[in-house]
């Protein structure tokens, strides 16, 4: 599994976050590309115990069980995976702008290392390892630049 604790694995993401443009179209979902760009920022936010939010019922009856599923399966995130609410963008975003924050924030994953890394509890899957943030960045960020075709 690529890692965005790893320098050239974490080049290679922000290469292709580098690699869209403000006409880029998304193959599926409803966020254009400066939504995506702003919505991919919140769960590293999260990572970095920048953003905090509460578990709800759903994420402590499930969330472990859903976390090992998806941090175990090397494969990628299906296109129809839910959205957690504080994480959706409605609304309209400056490309660039949040092109660079969001090029800045997977940088930061990389500088601050495991240690870095919040201790706090995910707010769907509970408690989680750095490793299991990192897995769930990556494929995270993976899905939705595969969404806009980078």
């Amino acid at each position: 599994m690529k890692s965005l604790f790893d320098a050239s694995h974490n080049k290679e993401i922000i290469d292709r976050i580098n690699s869209l443009s403000h006409t880029s179209q998304a193959e599926w979902g409803k966020m254009n590309v400066p939504q995506m760009l702003a919505h991919c920022q919140a769960p590293l936010n999260v990572a970095y115990g920048e953003l905090k939010l509460k578990r709800g019922l759903m994420g402590i009856l499930f969330g472990t069980l859903i976390k090992n599923k998806l941090t175990k399966d090397e494969r990628p995130f299906d296109r129809s995976l839910p959205t957690d609410k504080a994480f959706i963008v409605n609304s309209q975003q400056e490309f660039e702008i949040e092109k660079n924050k969001l090029i800045k924030a997977v940088k930061k994953f990389e500088d601050i290392g495991p240690a870095g890394i919040t201790k706090d509890a995910h707010p769907f899957f509970g408690k989680i390892s750095a490793a299991e943030w990192d897995i769930l960045q990556w494929k995270h960020l993976d899905h939705h630049l595969r969404q806009f075709g980078a």
